[in-house]
């Protein structure tokens, strides 16, 4: 029997494991991440006031305290069956009341914005395509999608490759194109062009992990934009036409290799069905695949 091996292969990016974006309030970040999106507050790190990491699958969301940051673009996430979704999204909505929080239910998501105006894709499970990438996670971060100037798609995509060895493509909708960057087997990172005003940078980041670590490091260190160096990690914003050596866009990315020690740490997700009226012994965490 003859396998087709090469579509098991993947690119050097391995996972997205955050996106961080500063709150200024974390009673409503509370209300809306771990009530209305049935999210898990991470139990041991990050406890205090000063920041709170939310627990989605294998991947997080950061929020540490300041003023808001706002994603030019979105987050799709995979957070349970949309019945219980709306259910909880509708009683956070008295919590949420003045601030830009809102929600409305389209074919294959529900669409919710949190109450400082970041959008999130929450896609409906039951009506997901095996040909989704993300059609095998039950809890997680399918896709980061930024919103890009036109033209800056193509010469996107060729900095993820030629940078980062990662798989790439290219998708064409009405004359506007989109830079789609796999990460790892199940996640993807989106650059979709737009004739719309694109916000200035605000400072928000992603964290992504690499298989080979160090000839990133290189490509992008002889370009001058890495910086913030630790070990196991390094930073770097600009995406840049590497023919002229223009900034397409800009975003800060946390890059770790695989010795980071929070590679692959175990996150408690709980199951947001579980309340004191129906509870049942052994259904308090959520499991699922990834």
């Amino acid at each position: 029997m003859e396998h087709s091996y090469a579509s098991e292969d993947t690119g050097n990016l391995i996972l997205l494991e955050h996106v961080n974006l500063k709150i200024p309030n974390q009673v409503l970040a509370t209300a809306f991440y771990v009530t209305g999106l049935g999210l898990t507050r991470d139990p041991f790190m990050m406890t205090g006031v000063e920041n709170m990491w939310i627990n989605i699958g294998r991947s997080q969301i950061h929020l540490p305290h300041g003023a808001a940051q706002r994603l030019r673009g979105s987050v799709g996430l995979v957070v349970g069956e949309r019945e219980a979704l709306v259910r909880r999204l509708r009683s956070v909505e008295p919590l949420l009341a003045g601030t830009a929080f809102g929600w409305s239910e389209r074919a294959g998501s529900v669409e919710v914005t949190c109450p400082w105006g970041n959008r999130y894709a929450c896609l409906d499970p039951t009506g997901r395509s095996t040909s989704d990438p993300w059609s095998e996670i039950d809890l997680g971060i399918a896709f980061v999608k930024m919103d890009v100037p036109l033209g800056s798609a193509l010469p996107i995509a060729r900095f993820y490759r030629d940078i980062f060895d990662a798989t790439v493509d290219i998708e064409e909708q009405h004359g506007l194109h989109r830079a789609v960057i796999d990460v790892g087997t199940h996640q993807q990172l989106l650059y979709a062009e737009t004739a719309e005003p694109i916000p200035e940078y605000d400072g928000h980041h992603i964290a992504i992990y690499t298989a080979a670590f160090s000839r990133p490091f290189e490509r992008l260190n002889a370009k001058g934009l890495v910086y913030g160096e630790e070990p196991h990690q390094y930073r770097f914003a600009d995406l840049v036409d590497l023919s002229s050596a223009e900034r397409c866009f800009r975003i800060e990315h946390e890059v770790r290799s695989l010795h980071h020690p929070l590679y692959a740490r175990a996150l408690v997700n709980r199951n947001p069905e579980q309340t004191n009226r129906n509870y049942q012994k052994g259904a308090d965490l959520r499991g699922g695949r990834f």
